[in-house]
């Protein structure tokens, strides 16, 4: 575990370190790939200050804005309860070292805070939300004839993987994470597969993920369990990169972030070893763009009343398609789905874009919790979003009184 004395060592000296070129990288200067795995380990005050920063402390594509911004007019303020002395909002943040909060109700918005010197002007790493983006990518890709269907194996996009166990391994199955390749996603564990994935060094000019893929052996029979794998959404990255012969920042600009209207660029980082974007995390971009992609969804994956994504994947990406360890909850194409038909992209350390469509709700919230992960921050969160849904039904009742 990262507890060792040795792992926190080198956990620091490669926090310190600023990125370099391959070709300038000096010897014993961390590569970029130890310095991203080093995140994982980074101090508070480091997270806090630097998640705000990574696009340009890594090599990153740009995902270009338009002329057109999609106004996010302001609405009735959403009451919520106090705690403490003070709103619940300002304790929610406060506690759990929030950087920033919007809440939309039919476009508008309801609620929104920035805290930890964060500000409206600034992009912030989503982590594994961008999963979710991959994801949608992908759907849009199918929609367009790029992807020809969610039954295609993977060694038909990849070839380098066609001796490897995800040789047969479907898209699908890559969509849901149940391809049956052994994987270790413990972000505490400096030696898990997660820890470890951009670590090694270049390979035949291959991304990191391929390479360390291509040896990782079978566990299940694909189709038939549900494994939570980063290096997954990465691969997804690369087959959607593939098929459209794009970056995935290119491919958002031109389908998503220009024609739907975000109001600022948005920066994807690439993997050092063949310039790809990484679809499994590195996506940074405003508060409020990340929820007017909640709101994209929201909308049906529409622009301009045209639908831009495959009906195929909205079936399935938003709907439980796998079984989780919450009764609750469920998985479908990257996004983790409710029971009362809300789904959501959640990142390690705080990130998530929630979407209710029964109360036409987006809840966008980025941060540095202390942890990556924990049930104690899992459930804060979960009561935070169940809080905004009783007081819009509070209020709702309210009104037909």
């Amino acid at each position: 575990m990262c507890s060792n004395i040795a792992i926190r060592l080198l956990v620091a000296s490669l926090c310190l370190t600023i990125s370099l070129p391959l070709a300038a990288r000096e010897p014993g200067v961390p590569t970029i790939g130890q310095q991203r795995e080093a995140v994982l380990f980074w101090p508070q005050a480091q997270r806090e200050a630097q998640f705000r920063k990574m696009y340009e402390r890594f090599p990153s594509n740009r995902a270009a804005h338009g002329t057109h911004v999609r106004a996010l007019p302001q609405g009735k303020p959403l009451v919520l309860p106090e705690q403490g002395g003070s709103t619940l909002l300002v304790s929610y943040m406060d506690q759990h070292h929030l950087a920033g909060v919007m809440v939309l109700q039919h476009g508008r918005i309801r609620l929104q805070r920035y805290a930890l010197g964060f500000g409206p002007e600034q992009r912030w790493e989503s982590f594994s939300v961008a999963k979710s983006v991959t994801s949608a990518l992908l759907g849009i890709a199918l929609q367009r004839g790029d992807i020809h269907g969610l039954d295609d194996t993977l060694g038909t996009y990849i070839p380098e993987l066609r001796d490897s166990a995800y040789a047969e391994v479907t898209v699908q199955q890559l969509l849901t994470m149940t391809s049956g390749v052994h994987w270790n996603e413990d972000y505490a564990d400096a030696k898990s597969d997660v820890a470890q994935m951009y670590l090694g060094a270049c390979v035949d000019g291959q991304a990191h993920v391929l390479s360390y893929l291509k040896k990782q052996p079978r566990q299940w029979p694909a189709g038939t369990h549900f494994n939570y794998n980063t290096a997954e959404t990465d691969l997804l990255g690369i087959l959607v990169q593939r098929a459209t012969h794009r970056s995935l920042a290119a491919y958002l600009s031109q389908t998503i972030w220009q024609p739907y209207g975000m109001a600022a660029d948005a920066y994807w980082i690439k993997d050092e070893c063949d310039g790809s974007d990484t679809g499994g995390s590195g996506l940074s971009a405003t508060l409020g763009d990340y929820a007017r992609l909640g709101q994209f969804m929201l909308d049906g994956g529409r622009i301009a009343g045209k639908p831009v994504i495959a009906k195929a994947w909205l079936d399935g990406a938003l709907r439980r398609q796998e079984s989780v360890d919450d009764p609750d909850r469920g998985y479908g194409y990257l996004w983790w789905t409710d029971t009362d038909g809300s789904y959501a992209a959640i990142g390690i350390f705080g990130q998530m874009v929630y979407v209710d469509p029964a109360r036409q709700l987006v809840i966008a919230q980025v941060g540095a919790w202390p942890h990556a992960t924990s049930s104690e921050l899992v459930a804060a969160r979960r009561a935070f979003v169940a809080a905004v849904k009783r007081a819009v039904d509070a209020e709702r009742k309210s009104s037909t009184h």
